[in-house]
């Protein structure tokens, strides 16, 4: 059974390389990349990656897509640039492939590094996601942002994680604040829903309450207090942008 290992990047020079070394057994890895300026093409080419690089930026979901339609191993592998395979799940992977055990895919959980440490809480871990598939039962969901694999098989667990470096300090996550409410802002705005300062404070509100007491965020120390407090600011701004698009909207009728 062959493995295709699949990845969309975007300027991912700090993490490629780890990256690609922890699923250098793959028989094949592809890359699309969204016109990076920095050295993560010349990374992926010393890896033997096919890459191929797109002029536009339709979402990650319709991104990974792109990467899928292009894999030929019987199972594939998607993984993020900033996740690493560790040997213990590279040999789990390799084990549930050549399984008899009738799963078409399988969810892997994460242990998500939050700017200094692994999370255990504050529903970070252990964090599952539908990453290992055979080809052809299962894409990739259409959305601009928070994306998920749509398997149309049966679905089993492993038991080893991934390492995900999400974030490495806080610049990295006001960044990602920023990215991420802007393109689930528009995300909410094409399927006709609104936004308020209202909304934007509930919402803000309970992405905190969720993650700091719901999901056990205070057992994670101050930073689960602040993966909280940027889970609300997501939220808070998402709310926000939606709003003035659809003043913006309204304006222009």
């Amino acid at each position: 059974m062959g493995l295709s290992v699949i990845l969309i990047t975007k300027n991912e020079e700090a993490n490629l390389k780890d990256c690609l070394e922890s699923v250098s057994f793959a028989n094949e890895i592809i890359i699309v990349d969204s016109q990076s300026t920095d050295q993560t093409i010349s990374i992926a080419q010393s890896f033997g990656a096919k890459v191929e690089i797109t002029t536009d930026w339709p979402g990650f979901g319709p991104q990974k897509n792109r990467a899928l339609a292009l894999a030929t191993q019987d199972w594939v592998l998607s993984i993020d640039a900033d996740e690493r395979v560790t040997p213990e799940l590279k040999a789990e992977i390799l084990a549930a492939m050549n399984s008899s055990s009738g799963f078409d895919c399988y969810a892997i959980p994460r242990s998500s590094w939050y700017c200094g440490r692994f999370m255990k809480h504050s529903g970070w871990y252990p964090d599952y996601v539908d990453r290992l598939f055979k080809r052809g039962t299962a894409q990739f969901s259409d959305h601009l942002v928070h994306e998920r694999l749509l398997p149309q098989g049966s679905v089993g667990r492993l038991k080893n994680h991934f390492l995900h470096y999400s974030y490495r300090n806080f610049e990295q996550v006001l960044k990602k604040v920023d990215s991420y409410s802007s393109a689930s802002a528009l995300q909410a705005f094409q399927k006709g829903k609104s936004g308020g300062l209202g909304q934007a404070l509930a919402h803000g509100f309970w992405a905190f309450f969720r993650t700091y007491i719901l999901r056990r965020g205070f057992l994670d120390g101050s930073y689960g207090l602040a993966l909280a407090i940027s889970n609300g600011a997501t939220s808070y701004y998402k709310y926000l942008k939606l709003w003035q698009l659809n003043q913006q909207n309204s304006r222009q009728k």
